[in-house]
């Protein structure tokens, strides 16, 4: 047992999570209890709402503030009225470039109880982990538009991939396949996404970075698909992945995929990391701030829980996550508490309490 005292930031912004940060903290406080450590929680309002009200999704210090922090535990961005461009770049993007969180961290696992809308998969099928780069790539703000309104008009958006930024990715990648290796028992393996036939310069790039990152990994296997043909892998061969890495773009869009395959996006847990822990790491899940379902505490809280085991995890508290990885398991395999999305009918705090109990 640690007896540490864990300062959080918490930012439940909009929509469901409001409701979905709460429920996973008391899952946390009680995870806490078991394993003899603590929590020192601290709020912060930032949101659509208060950029509708005071034109900022957070305050330009707003880094400052949560640098003190041990991590920073985030619900969701987003509202019907705000630009998504706004909510992204006035919050999400500033924290990870700020506090150099390079390594966007995914896993996708199809649980016993669950149903995938692929036919004739069960748990055993489908257990990956995406690697997203998460500070250059093809987000990056070089470029801006000339001639606007115009017949001239031209916009111009530059992807940005260094050596460094590349290289850190792909190695973080290989880690953890290293790790799930030793874990599972069973070789390691990881999947480079690309698009070296049609994107010319970046994407080739990208692969000669792979190959000979491969090179410092021999008990890895490894292979390549172009990001089109992986898509499709995706859902007719999902059980031949264990870990996938992808550019900022790429491994976005496949995050998504991912959670389609494995039962939808209240499953899929993620984490913005700074692996070497020079700055605080900040964990949000998969999931948006669905406005459709805000306020009927409906919300499936699970990938905000599971969001909150991966960051035990990198606190060093590796024993309470896999409690909370089995207590969700346990959950979902029993099947009698559910959210609709699963095809039950219980509310947020029910499946969170579920989860809690199971601990």
């Amino acid at each position: 047992m640690s007896n540490k005292t864990y300062k959080i930031a918490l930012i439940p912004g909009d929509g469901i999570g409001h409701e979905v940060v709460p429920a996973a903290a008391q899952v946390l406080e009680k995870v806490g209890g078991k394993f003899g450590f603590s929590f020192e929680w601290a709020d912060f309002d930032w949101s659509c709402e208060r950029y509708t009200n005071l034109g900022a999704m957070m305050p330009e210090d707003g880094p400052e503030q949560l640098a003190a922090f041990d991590g920073i535990f985030l619900g969701a961005v987003g509202y019907p009225g705000v630009a998504d461009h706004i909510s992204l770049w006035g919050l999400l993007i500033p924290i990870r470039r700020a506090f150099d969180q390079y390594a966007n961290v995914r896993p996708l696992k199809l649980f016993e109880g669950v149903t995938s809308p692929l036919s004739g998969r069960g748990a055993d099928d489908i257990d990956m982990v995406i690697v997203r780069e998460n500070a250059e790539g093809e987000y990056s703000r070089m470029g801006g538009r000339i001639y606007e309104g115009t017949e001239r008009e031209m916009v111009i958006q530059e992807s940005v991939f260094t050596r460094h930024g590349v290289d850190r990715i792909l190695r973080h990648a290989f880690e953890i396949a290293t790790k799930r290796a030793a874990e599972l028992g069973r070789p390691g393996k990881v999947t480079s996404a690309t698009k070296s036939n049609g994107i010319i310069h970046t994407m080739p790039y990208w692969d000669e970075r792979f190959e000979r990152m491969a090179g410092e990994f021999p008990e890895i296997e490894t292979d390549q698909f172009h990001i089109d043909i992986l898509s499709a892998h995706f859902v007719q061969h999902p059980d031949w992945f264990d870990v996938v890495v992808g550019s900022n773009l790429f491994g976005d869009i496949l995050s998504d995929l991912g959670a389609a395959v494995v039962g939808g996006m209240g499953l899929a847990p993620a984490a913005n990391l700074n692996p070497a822990g020079d700055y605080p790491s900040m964990f949000e899940p998969v999931h948006g701030s669905a406005p459709d379902i805000a306020g009927k505490a409906i919300a499936n809280p699970v990938a905000q829980i599971w969001t909150g085991a991966m960051m035990l995890e990198h606190l060093g508290e590796g024993a309470a996550a896999r409690a909370i990885e089995d207590a969700i398991a346990a959950v979902l395999a029993d099947g009698s508490v559910r959210t609709p999305d699963l095809g039950g009918q219980a509310d947020t705090g029910t499946l969170a309490q579920a989860i809690a109990d199971a601990l």
